[in-house]
């Protein structure tokens, strides 16, 4: 018999098998691609987005001098993306979608370099099943974008770590750090778990002084805005202080990443997931916690790329488990990961449903713009907002609000630079309503409103009850429509 070699032919070129972030990126993508329009919901953090991603940038300049200055780069990014793709929640949400798929990718190549392929396509395909990430993975908001340039970064430092530094790798750092803080300068919290790593790794000088030299231009470039932003302070003060039972949730992500850490086996000075997953993941949250101690803080979604580290711990974990099972039982070994992601997938299913329906979120500024389209031909052209920060619902769905007057309103979100614009004084308010003989009010739902403090608040409160009826009320996934007719004086 002649071989293809034996009659001179070319010779049949091996094989190529699948990158080993290739599967978890579009595992990834594809869990964000799942319901990812939420049943057409956007709540109220992602109508922010929407609303001054559709400003000019003449104005996103000009709001961002007044409040959420610290998301100024991601409203100008999405800013461009509105204009390019027009607004919708598929470009709301299409970039944390395709982050996050960098991010897993990320994980899959730190994963396979560390421990090998097998802990590296379990870190990178746990990732993605990561409850907080799913929610995230459909959210119009940067903190997916601070994960993948995280998981950029620790990657970079990983390279370099392991000697095949360059100076592209040493500016690819410094870059993704500065991106990072600029997205949200409390990413900057990588920054110490990334020097526990060249501690436990034993890094030489040479390594300490670049990384030194890039992280303090990346902070240095971050400074300003970090600055700045405490003049916004304010914008966080309802952040609940810091309790005792907030601090579950970080003890068991802590806990399950030192089982992993344990598995691994790993030794001092040598590159190893445990000493890179582990500070990435206990630094950020342990800094946050500290920093809330001062001023309360404490939000999963600041420190969300913080669970990079636990994706990493997770993957070893599994790799782990199948190098211990392989010498006795090798078919079971190869099916060991896929019957994990199956059984982890099937566990995750309630939670995975639950975090892609609109309930998962505290209100739904879209729904309701419906019930306003249909009750506004109830009243005489006047609609009130109680609080004033409830006109978003006016900002995303303007045309939802043709014909009614917003009688409380004197300068509007666009030309006063803020995101619910500037009442008139108390008294006019209270003026303009008596001259009503029907008002619409868009309001928060029973379970879902907090005690109205403002005192332009508390007139239009009065007024309704004092001198209006209700004649039709809707609510509907956090958000209420009411038609108020104005009482006929007795005689």
């Amino acid at each position: 018999m002649f071989t293809a070699k034996a009659l001179g032919s070319p010779a049949v070129p091996p094989r190529r098998s699948v990158p080993v972030w290739l599967i978890p990126m579009l595992w990834t993508h594809a869990l964000g691609l799942w319901g990812l329009s939420r049943q057409n919901s956007v709540w109220r953090d992602e109508a922010a987005t929407w609303q001054v991603a559709r400003r000019s940038t003449a104005e996103t300049v000009r709001l961002l001098e007044n409040v959420d200055v610290v998301h100024g780069c991601y409203y100008l990014l999405m800013h461009g993306l509105f204009s390019c793709f027009g607004p919708g929640t598929t470009t709301l949400r299409l970039p944390s979608v395709l982050a996050m798929g960098v991010a897993a990718a990320c994980v899959a190549v730190i994963g396979r370099r560390l421990a090998g392929a097998v802990a590296g396509l379990a870190g990178g395909m746990a990732f993605g099943l990561l409850p907080a990430v799913q929610f995230h993975l459909q959210e119009g908001r940067p903190y997916a974008l601070v994960t993948a340039g995280a998981a950029i970064a620790t990657l970079l430092l990983v390279t370099v770590v392991r000697g095949r530094a360059g100076a592209v790798h040493w500016v690819g750092y410094g870059g993704a750090v500065l991106v990072c803080g600029l997205l949200n300068w409390l990413s900057l919290l990588m920054l110490p778990a990334h020097l526990v790593t060249l501690v436990l790794t034993r890094a030489g000088r040479g390594v300490w002084a670049r990384w030194a030299t890039a992280s303090a231009v990346a902070v240095a470039g971050v400074a300003p805005l970090a600055l700045f932003s405490q003049g916004q302070a304010a914008q966080v003060s309802w952040i609940p202080p810091l309790t005792w039972h907030m601090m579950i949730g970080p003890a068991v992500l802590l806990l399950i990443a030192g089982v992993g850490a344990v598995l691994e086996r790993p030794r001092a000075g040598r590159v190893s997931v445990a000493a890179v997953g582990l500070p990435l993941l206990a630094v950020p949250q342990l800094g946050l916690i500290g920093a809330s101690l001062v001023q309360p803080l404490f939000l999963e979604r600041y420190v969300l790329f913080s669970l990079l580290g636990l994706a990493l711990l997770i993957g070893t974990a599994v790799g782990a488990a199948v190098r211990a099972v392989r010498p006795r039982l090798p078919e079971v070994s190869r099916w060991l990961l896929p019957a994990t992601v199956a059984v982890a997938t099937v566990a995750l299913l309630p939670q995975s449903l639950a975090v892609r329906s609109p309930a998962s979120r505290v209100d739904d500024v879209l729904a309701i713009a419906s019930d306003v389209r249909r009750m506004k031909k109830r009243t005489g052209g006047a609609v009130l907002f109680v609080p004033a920060a409830r006109r978003d619902t006016a900002s995303v769905s303007p045309e939802a609000f043709t014909g009614l007057r917003d009688i409380a309103l004197s300068e509007s979100p666009e030309a006063s630079g803020t995101l619910k614009g500037v009442e008139a004084a108390p008294d006019r308010i209270r003026a303009a309503m008596l001259s009503q003989r029907r008002i619409l009010l868009v309001t928060d739902a029973p379970g879902t409103a907090t005690p109205v403090t403002a005192e332009r608040d508390r007139v239009k409160i009065s007024v309704l009850r004092g001198h209006f009826r209700p004649v039709a009320d809707e609510r509907v996934r956090g958000r209420r429509v009411t038609v108020y007719e104005r009482l006929v004086p007795a005689r």
